[in-house]
């Protein structure tokens, strides 16, 4: 079975899109997903680039036109976090002392971007955070503690996977490496389709 490695920062609004498009990007194929969080401040850092979210008209327009194209994908539960941006290291780290081989499942990824992008809350509020790690105790528990939150090696593997990332060209997110092609961005699932599409004929 061939292999899309997904990469994503839970504080992108893009990538959560991305993520509740992509069963249906990938329907009939054979393809496996691998979930892979990043420090998305790292990357702008490595490659040289500005935050969007540093510049309030730039950030204003992100806004808009995320709450747009959720409502064009149908989705009535999105809802911008108060406050934008954040740090989203906890969350990541929470993500992976659910893996046990590196990389998150899906229902990991879910559980954690519809904390962020379905409540309109913050993201950080403690109550919050304990009550997403009871939801995700049962991936926790599976996962053995090779990740364990808090553990050096939790976050050797974050610093790990957002060195991959850079190392393969990535500079933002969403992003998805398949059949050796780095594509990014939300408006990139058709051309993903299409490779898909492709490696199936």
């Amino acid at each position: 079975m061939q292999t899309i490695d997904f990469y994503l920062d839970f504080v992108s609004p893009y990538a959560y899109l991305a993520f509740q498009a992509l069963p249906q990007v990938l329907q009939d194929s054979s393809y496996h997903v691998a979930y892979k969080p990043v420090v998305l401040g790292a990357i702008f850092k490595e490659q040289g680039i500005s935050s969007p979210a540093g510049n309030p008209s730039k950030h204003d327009w992100i806004r808009r036109h995320t709450s747009w194209l959720a409502k064009q994908q149908g989705d009535s539960a999105f809802a911008w976090p108060q406050p934008h941006p954040f740090n989203s290291i906890g969350l990541s780290r929470l993500a992976l002392a659910c893996s046990h081989d590196g990389s998150i499942n899906r229902f990991t990824a879910e559980t954690i971007f519809k904390h962020v992008w379905q409540s309109g809350g913050d993201p950080l509020d403690a109550a919050r955070l304990q009550e997403l790690q009871q939801q995700l105790q049962l991936q926790i528990d599976r996962a053995g503690g090779v990740f364990a939150l808090d553990s050096e090696a939790n976050k050797q593997q974050l610093r790990l996977l957002t060195e991959e990332a850079v190392a393969r060209t990535v500079f933002g997110v969403p992003a998805f490496v398949v059949e050796g092609q780095m594509l990014w961005g939300l408006d990139a699932l058709p051309m993903l389709r299409e490779i898909v599409r492709n490696a199936a004929d």
